[in-house]
């Protein structure tokens, strides 16, 4: 049985991201099903899918200057990151209160419009070098993903301070680890440094968020009440993927019946007390 080539396993990678890429970008059908269903984007933002966008729409270009013939299943997966969340923000636009919708579209106009068409100028008309206009963009999308790195670190420390894991599922997660190490490899493979470099950050990222979960899986956690004022709150992931998929986890912070209770008597004794100390002030003048 002969070796498999490079050419062979970059497609054998790529067809396996594409395929987790896929259930990583329907991830958040629930939360919009949710949004349908209520005609309101209630605390939701706009930012994560916007910037979704932005990525998918820089890669997709990055991939069709390559070729159709060399960089295929990045056009794909690209293409459709690019519809589904165009999809996400038309339902946004649409449920969106005036005020989320105003703020919405101006940050769209900047990022998906203005800068998009920046970068696209830019790299058109004042690089006239096919393979340097290739590198440039390519690490322009590389530097894109590397900065979403925030909002996955932000989910890390904010596990280790509540010590619950209620804010990363472990599905999410393990799909994120196994996206990157597929594109890792498809890039590796395809010898495209711009490809498989971000995912190095995503897997060790996806690691780390697994790791947490063994460590926490078991912790009935500390709630910040503080911190978490509402009842429902959503947390932002990106994966590290090709592209950069910022998605939506609804969370459900419950308030626990016995404290509330506790926390009624407490300010019933309070008043009792108040009263009393004024009948006191009252007998005494």
């Amino acid at each position: 049985m002969a070796a498999m080539t490079n050419e062979q396993w970059a497609f054998a990678f790529g067809i396996l991201g594409n395929i987790i890429s896929i259930l990583v970008f329907l991830a958040p059908v629930p939360t919009f099903y949710r949004i349908y269903k209520k005609k309101s984007t209630e605390s939701f933002q706009s930012l994560p899918y916007q910037v979704a966008l932005f990525s998918c729409m820089l890669w997709l270009y990055y991939s069709l200057l390559k070729g159709m013939s060399s960089a295929f299943l990045l056009v794909t997966i690209n293409s459709f990151g690019c519809v589904v969340e165009t999809i996400y923000l038309t339902m946004f636009f649409s449920y969106a209160s005036r005020k989320s919708r105003i703020s919405a579209m101006k940050l769209f106009a900047f990022m998906n419009v203005g800068l998009f068409s920046l970068i696209l100028i830019l790299t058109h008309f004042a690089i006239r070098s096919a393979p340097a206009r290739i590198s440039v963009l390519g690490w322009i999308c590389v530097s894109i993903s590397v900065s979403v790195f925030a909002a996955p670190l932000s989910i890390v420390v904010r596990v280790i301070r509540t010590k619950s894991v209620e804010f990363m599922p472990f599905n999410l997660s393990f799909f994120l680890t196994l996206s990157a190490i597929f594109w890792f490899g498809y890039g590796m493979f395809k010898k495209d440094l711009c490809v498989a470099l971000p995912n190095v950050g995503g897997f060790i990222l996806g690691m780390l968020q697994m790791l947490l979960y063994a460590i926490y899986r078991n912790s009935k956690g500390v709630i910040d009440e503080k911190k978490l004022p509402e009842k429902t709150k959503n947390v932002t992931m990106v994966t590290t993927i090709v592209p950069d998929e910022a998605y939506v986890v609804d969370i459900h912070v419950e308030e626990d019946a016995n404290e509330n209770e506790k926390a009624e008597e407490t300010v019933e004794k309070k008043e009792e007390s108040k009263e009393a100390s004024g009948d006191q002030s009252e007998c005494q003048v």
